[in-house]
């Protein structure tokens, strides 16, 4: 497992805190926490729901609102931390933003795009790669979603 930082704690920590809020609102537990130079810059939380929008994960949230505060669709030097792998959408949002560092707590294997099914991430046909951290706060974002998913099928299977 890589060497972490206590802003990368703090930052993913924060991210985990932002996914409780998706899941108060009933969207799947996601939160995503964008950081430069050692500050956040952004953050967001899935509301597809919420918003009636296919692409309000909580990585095309943080990046929209970066991209507004700071004026640019470039976030160079960037780092995302996110509670969940990204999938393919959000990944490919990640490489034309040229965000540098992508930091994930667990893995997604049925739709995870930094690796678990596809690495978009770290494509060499394109322009750019990121960086791909993973393991951090995995056990509590994992138990998270695995918690909301046991929920949701629980109140399915009383319909």
């Amino acid at each position: 497992m890589p060497d972490f930082t206590d802003f990368d704690h703090h930052c993913m920590q924060r991210a985990f805190e932002l996914a409780a809020i998706a899941e108060e609102k009933g969207e799947v537990p996601v939160g995503a926490v964008l950081a430069k130079d050692g500050e956040v810059i952004a953050e967001g939380f899935n509301q597809p729901i919420l918003s009636h929008d296919p692409t309000a994960h909580a990585e095309m949230i943080a990046l929209r609102a970066a991209g507004k505060d700071i004026e640019n669709y470039r976030l160079v030097n960037t780092t995302l931390y996110v509670t969940l792998e990204p999938c393919a959408m959000c990944a490919m949002a990640m490489v034309h933003a040229r965000v540098s560092r992508v930091v994930f707590a667990t893995h997604d294997p049925r739709t995870g795009a930094a690796g678990s099914v596809l690495n978009i991430l770290q494509t060499p046909a394109f322009n750019h790669q990121c960086l791909i951290e993973s393991g951090l706060l995995q056990q509590e974002c994992s138990e998270q979603l695995k918690r909301f998913f046991r929920g949701k099928r629980k109140s399915q299977s009383k319909k």
